[in-house]
């Protein structure tokens, strides 16, 4: 999953388009609702939404986009089957519906799921959205030219781990019904209770089959959402929203669109992007992003600002930075070295690394402090703020290291405050008063991301972070430590090669669960479980604080994001 800027990926593979962070419940600061912008605080219709962001909007076909809870630009044009609730903090890390009546209606093992379409939804042209657009749209997502979205529906559905999509197969996906106009079936290779979290995904955007181009669908994706592309350029570059006049609050509780038009604007630097949310003038005035944070340099700025500091909203994302430990290299395979690294730790000094305790919170549980994770607070290894030398070279004796050892720790080159030489440089120094000696292997990102996650060369010791596609345990815990996933001859997210049968059972037992409360404390249990093996060392969960132009209304931070809610956003 990708950090905030919501083409949200895998974000251990990517120092994510998020950004995002766990703590208690995301919200945007005290000030930050409509009445920080002074005046009237009612939001109301009209005007132009400014996007100005680092990353472009690329690829922006609803097959090819990975977003979890529909993403955040993709999500004005694309409306999906279920969505994540609008809300700020932890009511916003609840799934809920979106083109469909409800969340999903489960056989009794959760291995089909059946959905209904709400009546009267159209698309920006007047037609009427149909079950089988739906299932089009995903049969789509399936063609090898227009890869890109979320694997889990190859994984999932029956039969279509082979599947090439509609354009060489004609014949479609069996495991997708569509009896009527309006129902839509799905059949599962095993119980997954946490499908109504995989539909908010863009894939499960409806296509009208008549009207797709290909790979030029991007060019001009037909919306089912408030608004529709009138202009993108330079692939994403810039794009020009406009209201879609079929789309209508009727059938959608979610999106407010209340500007008439967004205007985004990538490919700019993310200095740049800050200095003219912070002056504010001119169209900046009513402009936000959706990508880019404030450093620690800006934030100490804006902070000593009381008008500035008014105009930052604060939020919280299921994401936290570790060290993972290879317990196929030596002397990483002794259990002892990995606890007394643990016990070693200075998170303290990491925190200060990672930009301060604004920007980061420091974590003790590999799953994020939030209730939608399970989140059950741990510490097996108490270092306290600073550290436990002490017992960290007790434990060291133990495995028969009495005067101490020296490793390599591996980490990027990439200025990402999370696995870059600030972070490496905290521990190497913490490390050193326990009589480790850290020698420090710097890559460029793409090496670094290439070496840790290819099984034949991974380190024994690096740097590595995770950010979950949807808000639960499952998309958190599952690809990291579930023996099944580890993939030999690909990208390997399964850093520890953990293999236990008890953990992969229990991974099992808890997909089958409907309840998502009930499922959630045994994600919280099994995540002590799995941290007791000590094949990582949680450091921290970032926070994300972003500016906003002063004329900006309504702003909407959930914990499922992270980061501005643009559909909620209006404009003076």
């Amino acid at each position: 999953m990708r950090p905030p800027s919501l083409t949200t990926r895998r974000v251990a593979a990517v120092s994510v388009s998020l950004v995002l962070a766990a703590g208690a419940a995301a919200c945007g600061p005290e000030d930050n609702d409509a009445k920080s912008s002074g005046g009237d605080s009612t939001p109301h219709k009209g005007g132009t939404l400014t996007v100005l962001n680092s990353d472009p909007q690329q690829d922006f076909d609803p097959a090819r986009l990975y977003t979890s809870g529909g993403g955040n630009v993709p999500s004005l044009v694309f409306r999906t089957l279920t969505t994540r609730n609008r809300e700020n903090g932890a009511a916003g890390a609840e799934v809920v519906p979106d083109l469909a009546t409800d969340t999903g209606r489960p056989n009794k093992d959760a291995t089909v799921w059946t959905y209904t379409l709400k009546a009267g939804l159209k698309y920006e042209d007047g037609t009427a959205i149909t079950s089988a657009d739906v299932k089009y749209g995903i049969e789509r997502s399936f063609a090898p030219e227009l890869s890109g979205g979320a694997p889990y529906l190859r994984d999932w559905l029956v039969g279509a781990a082979d599947y090439q999509g509609p354009y060489k197969d004609k014949k479609g996906l069996a495991a997708i019904e569509t009896p009527d106009a309006r129902t839509i079936v799905f059949h599962l290779n095993k119980p997954e209770g946490e499908f109504p979290y995989l539909a908010t995904q863009t894939q499960f955007t409806p296509v009208p089959k008549a009207k797709d181009t290909g790979t030029k669908y991007e060019e001009h994706p037909v919306s089912s959402g408030p608004y529709k592309v009138v202009t993108n350029e330079n692939d994403g570059e810039h794009l020009v929203l406009e209201r879609n006049t079929y789309w209508s609050t009727s059938t959608d509780a979610e999106r407010k669109a209340y500007p008439d038009r967004i205007d985004v604007k990538s490919g700019l630097d993310s200095s740049v992007i800050n200095q003219r949310l912070s002056a504010s003038q001119g169209a900046d005035t009513a402009a936000v992003t959706t990508d880019t944070n404030l450093g620690p340099a800006e934030l100490a700025k804006v902070t000593g600002d009381k008008e500035l500091a008014s105009r930052v909203g604060t939020g919280h994302f299921g994401y936290t930075n570790y060290i993972a430990f290879n317990p196929t290299v030596k002397p990483f395979n002794d259990v002892k070295v990995r606890q007394a690294i643990s016990y070693a730790i200075d998170r303290s000094s990491v925190v200060n690394a990672a930009g301060g305790s604004a920007l980061a919170e420091s974590a003790t549980t590999f799953l994020p402090n939030q209730k939608s994770f399970g989140y059950e607070p741990y510490d097996l290894f108490p270092a306290g703020a600073t550290g436990n030398a002490a017992k960290a070279k007790e434990l060291l004796k133990q495995a028969g290291h009495p005067n101490g050892l020296t490793v390599t720790l591996t980490h990027s080159n990439a200025k990402d405050f999370e696995t870059s030489p600030e972070i490496a440089t905290a521990i190497q120094d913490a490390l050193k008063k326990a009589g480790i000696t850290v020698k420090l292997q710097g890559l460029e990102d793409n090496d670094y991301r290439d070496k840790i996650h290819n099984v034949k060369t991974e380190p024994g010791f690096f740097l590595a972070h995770w950010g979950a596609d949807w808000p639960s345990g499952g998309p958190f815990l599952a690809p990291i430590f579930d023996g099944r996933q580890i993939v030999k001859d690909g990208s390997n997210f399964n850093n520890g090669l953990l293999n236990d049968k008890s953990v992969n059972d229990e991974i099992d037992a808890i997909n089958k669960l409907t309840d998502l409360d009930a499922a959630a404390k045994r994600w919280g249990a099994l995540d002590k479980k799995i941290g007791e093996q000590a094949l990582t060392v949680p450091l921290f969960h970032p926070v994300y604080k972003r500016l906003y132009g002063k004329d900006i209304k309504n702003v909407v931070i959930s914990d499922w994001t992270g980061v501005l809610d643009i559909s909620q956003v209006a404009v003076k």
